[in-house]
């Protein structure tokens, strides 16, 4: 009797060891990418003029002070406007947008406020004053829009022994 050979009819074994070390490497790489696109941002401006621009007499001069002792809200022309103490151990936000929209009603063309942050002031906090001074949530048909106040936000460093004006209802005066 004669034996017949059959030939092996088994398919070879795919190796896939380097695509599921690519894949390994590759999707964390593409996860961290997408957090990172998420970052926001801000456009700030720094204080000053151009050169040889000179201010005009009857412009106001926003500057809102934030400091651990609280906010100022003031003009460089005419003074104080409105100091808003510490509420516990918070700043108070909610009064200062309040501020900002009596004057924004005032001035309505004026685009620009300068930040002046004491140096105890810790992160956070200055992104939300940056928030609060930009815009404000407001309800127009139903759903919430952001309405503006002041956009175009200048920052600068306050003293580090600063003070904040004495609370005076004469130098309290509401509005600009």
């Amino acid at each position: 009797m004669r034996r017949r050979h059959r030939k092996s009819s088994r398919s070879p074994e795919l190796d896939i060891t380097a695509f599921m070390n690519l894949m390994i490497v590759l999707v964390p790489v593409l996860l961290l990418g997408m957090v990172f696109s998420q970052v926001r941002t801000i456009e700030l401006n720094f204080p000053g003029m151009e050169a040889g621009e000179a201010p005009a007499s009857e412009e106001l001069n926003l500057i809102v002070t934030l400091i651990p002792a609280g906010i100022e809200v003031a003009d460089s022309n005419r003074g104080v406007i409105r100091v808003l103490p510490v509420n516990g151990a918070e700043q108070d936000f909610e009064s200062l947008r309040t501020v900002l929209k009596q004057i924004k009603k005032r001035v309505p063309d004026k685009t620009d406020v300068t930040l002046e942050v004491g140096p105890d002031i810790d992160y956070q906090t200055l992104v939300k004053a940056m928030d609060t001074v930009r815009s404000y949530p407001a309800v127009v048909a139903a759903s919430v829009v952001e309405g503006e106040l002041f956009p175009d936000v200048s920052l600068m460093d306050a003293p580090e022994d600063r003070p904040l004006a004495a609370v005076n209802p004469a130098h309290n005066r509401e509005g600009a």
